[in-house]
């Protein structure tokens, strides 16, 4: 089989796109360990008959040459194996496929019917954008760090990049419950300076603390942070799991924004012919699982990213998907105002910069390059 073929669209199936490194025989044997393993993880001849064999193994639906030494499998798996969790769609999809090399999840393929089990991003793009009043240009945030700040360092940080007039600022993902910087009192207090610059800027610009960590910990950071007065809430997925993110995004008594962050998931991408590929792990994930930002590192910044790699993240977070919201691709990692034309010139409009430590180095004045960039972004809208 060597032509594209359908993807199983009856809903009793889903596909996964996966890349395959080795000669054809050794490609096409890792194909077919794939459906044995990812299902009932037994060698083939120890499968029993009948339901089993007929209606739980994954399926080889098209398998096809893309260049020397790499092929693309379609397997299709049975929609009964998943339970409407996160944790077990990622566990049918690469659980044991993840401890061999030469294996890459290159995209999911999830018909209509399924995709309704994930109410997906609660706000996406326009809700986004409704809450910072902001419609015809890219989002523009500011990070709170270094880690050791005390508290009230980081809230006149926090003051001067909303009176900048930045649209969000966030806490770097390093910022937990420390001793010397609480959690509640930090945000406290960052939500408040947030909100007295925006009395004074007329602008809505929205504080996001990092809330990652234990689940009962994480979901009471949650409502804190919403009581506090924060516009959204920032979390690692991959320390905390999918299913803890989607959780919040779709907890009624929180209700914010959620930004998603790399954190820890970064070995699943850095090798080309193995793990999960960046618009997958970036860009399909967080959006079924209801983040309405997804953050990674920019091309020009990470060498495991590249221009494709940012496109195809930012093609998978805005393409219809179902009744899934697009959510925010970002330009993220040693942003500054010599980058911001670059980002919306790759990106178009529909992209959060996220702005680099530099901005904030000894010296500077925060409030006055914040403008700058606002400058530069408004300026092209017009």
């Amino acid at each position: 089989m060597n032509e594209a073929a359908p993807v199983p669209r009856s809903g009793e199936r889903f596909a996964v796109e996966y890349h395959l490194t080795g000669i054809e025989t050794d490609a096409r044997a890792k194909a077919e360990a794939l459906c044995l393993d990812q299902t009932v993880e037994l060698p083939d001849e120890l499968v029993p008959a009948g339901m089993i064999r007929e209606q739980i193994l994954g399926r080889i639906e098209n398998f096809r040459r893309l260049r020397a030494d790499r092929y693309e499998a379609m397997i299709s798996f049975p929609t009964r194996l998943l339970t409407g969790d996160c944790a077990q769609l990622l566990n049918i999809t690469f659980g044991i496929a993840s401890l061999k090399p030469g294996i890459r999840v290159a995209r999911l393929h999830l018909p209509d019917p399924l995709l309704q089990s994930w109410p997906g991003p609660r706000f996406g793009q326009e809700g986004l954008r409704a809450l910072v009043n902001v419609y015809h240009r890219p989002l523009v945030c500011g990070v709170l760090k270094p880690l050791g700040l005390p508290v009230s360092d980081l809230a006149d940080l926090a003051s001067q990049f909303a009176l900048g007039g930045l649209d969000l600022v966030k806490d770097d993902q390093g910022l937990s419950d420390h001793r010397f910087c609480p959690f509640e009192g930090r945000v406290a207090r960052c939500a408040e300076a947030v909100a007295k610059a925006n009395q004074e800027t007329g602008r809505s610009c929205l504080y996001v603390p990092h809330v990652s960590g234990p689940w009962k910990a994480m979901h009471r950071r949650c409502l804190l942070a919403k009581k506090a007065g924060a516009g959204g809430v920032l979390i690692c997925p991959g320390l905390t799991g999918f299913d803890a993110l989607h959780d919040i995004a779709q907890d009624e008594a929180i209700a914010l924004p959620v930004f998603s962050h790399p954190g820890l998931l970064g070995s699943f991408m850095v090798h080309a012919d193995s793990g999960i590929a960046p618009n997958v792990l970036f860009g399909q994930l967080p959006r079924l699982f209801g983040a309405d930002v997804s953050i990674y590192p920019s091309f020009g910044w990470s060498d495991a990213m590249s221009h494709e790699d940012c496109h195809k993240i930012a093609v998978e977070v805005g393409i219809p998907w179902g009744h899934l919201k697009p959510i925010f691709p970002t330009a993220a990692g040693r942003m500054n105002a010599e980058r911001v034309s670059e980002m919306w010139a790759f990106y178009g409009h529909e992209v959060v910069i996220i702005l680099g430590s530099g901005i904030t180095k000894p010296g500077t004045d925060v409030v006055a390059a914040c403008k700058v960039v606002m400058d530069l972004v408004t300026h092209r809208v017009q």
